[in-house]
């Protein structure tokens, strides 16, 4: 199950931020291209109002301009500024006429009716104007303002009626296309509450099946540090077990080995010396043989009664712990040559079989590393009691090693004898300063 399901959670989990990532694209994008689209629009329906609404302002002011330079035209009582006035007019016609003509162009079919109408009020305003410019004198004074009070007024006002209707229709346009535009607006609101109401539900489910892949995870996790917490832990017993079989069969092997073997050696070499006293002076090479025999069987023994030492030392059980470390660093000194000395409490002779069985065996493995690896003149060896725990040290003044990185068999053994009591290993050493073994072992109540 795990490493498929590891996989399938991780590629769901892909697909889902996949996907929910590219509907959040396409909705921005989407977003974008109908903002670019409304601009547009927006920007075509105002310049088109504006390309209509310019030529009919034109002729809006060329209308009410005409009628002011004329009105001037009438009341000029010099000729000269009367002429500047009817050129003047012909100028503003002109333009007029040309903005009526740009409106053409401009305007939509169905403003070419009014704006017929209005091309035929404004012919018939500037015949009206050409008759009243074509009067002299008292006529024209006379006769040019009736004509300016009621004819052209009235023409004016028509013409401008026109000009407004026509600009209505430009603004009703206007508004068509506002309306479209909120129209389009409308829409693009709509479709990004349903782009948002997609996300927001399509991340609400990824959420919900992420933290259901998460919680199945963790239960997984969790599973898998039980399962490896129990699994060191029936470590820690079965190395406690080993330990506690080793150390029984070393102490069985060590009797065995001094009841049966022994005992049967020393037979041997007792029923060698009463040979020996038998045999007569006069047979030497049975003599001789003989000797040879007592001396094969003294070596033995000897060396059963190293063998049951270094296995289990009766003197432990028989004892107590103490004077079992003192022969410990008798031995070695003998050996090696190393100076050992042992102080230790005579109350830690009365410790638990466990604790001084595991405060035995870190002794001897400390002083077999400090003979064999470093080059150390003389050991100390140190037991302390306390009321709720024991202290074991065992300093040598050797060249040291780099205790982070250099972690020895011996070192873990000991290390795996200290924990299973629940007590606490430290290793102290550095390079050309000697090593510093310490234990702390918890004495129970």
């Amino acid at each position: 199950m795990g490493f498929s399901f590891f996989v399938r959670g991780r590629r769901l989990l892909l697909a889902g931020f996949g996907g929910l990532l590219a509907l959040m694209l396409a909705a921005g994008v989407d977003a974008l291209l109908v903002l670019r689209k409304v601009r547009t629009s927006d920007a075509q329906v105002r310049d088109l109002y504006f390309a209509r609404s310019r030529p009919l302002e034109k002729v809006r002011n060329g209308i009410y301009q005409s009628a002011i330079v004329m009105r001037d035209y009438l009341l000029a009582t010099d000729s000269d500024i009367a002429r500047a006035q009817i050129e003047k007019w012909s100028v503003i016609r002109g333009q007029t006429d040309a903005a009526l003509a740009e409106s053409a162009v401009v305007l939509d079919s169905s403003e070419h009716a009014p704006l017929s109408s209005l091309q035929g009020e404004v012919a018939v305003y500037w015949k009206l104007l050409d008759f009243i410019a074509e009067m002299r004198g008292d006529d024209r004074r006379v006769r040019g303002a009736t004509y300016f009070a009621t004819e052209l007024v009235k023409r004016r006002t028509a013409m401008l009626a026109l000009v407004d209707q026509i600009d209505q229709l430009s603004a009703r346009e206007l508004t068509a296309g506002d309306t479209q535009l909120n129209a389009t607006f409308d829409a693009l609101r709509l479709r990004m509450i349903w782009m948002l109401s997609v996300t927001l539900g399509g991340g609400l489910l990824l959420a919900a099946v992420t933290v259901r892949r998460t919680l199945r995870l963790e239960t997984e996790l969790q599973k898998r540090y039980e399962e490896g917490v129990r699994a060191r832990q029936e470590l820690k017993e079965l190395s406690a077990r080993l330990l506690s079989a080793q150390e029984e069969e070393r102490r069985t092997i060590s009797r065995e080995l001094h009841d049966e073997v022994g005992q049967s050696l020393s037979a041997l070499l007792m029923e060698a010396g009463n040979a020996a006293a038998i045999v007569p002076a006069v047979s030497t090479e049975v003599r001789r043989h003989v000797e040879s025999i007592k001396k094969l069987a003294e070596a033995s023994v000897n060396v059963i009664r190293n063998m049951t030492l270094l296995l289990r030392p009766s003197m432990l059980d028989d004892f107590g712990l103490v004077p079992a470390l003192e022969w410990q660093a008798r031995e070695v000194s003998k050996r090696t040559g190393l100076r050992v000395h042992v102080t230790a409490e005579e109350s830690a002779g009365e410790l638990p079989d466990e604790l001084k069985t595991c405060i035995y065996r870190v002794v001897q493995e400390a002083l077999h590393n400090c003979a064999r690896h470093s080059q150390a003149r003389s050991v100390r060896v140190v037991v302390r009691q306390e009321p709720s725990k024991i202290l074991l040290s065992v300093e040598d003044d050797g060249h040291g090693f780099d205790a982070r990185r250099v972690r020895g068999l011996g070192l873990v053994g000991m290390e795996e004898r200290v924990n299973h009591l629940g007590g606490a290993f430290e290793v102290e050493s550095r390079p050309g300063s000697g090593t510093k073994v310490a234990v702390e072992l918890p004495i129970a109540s």
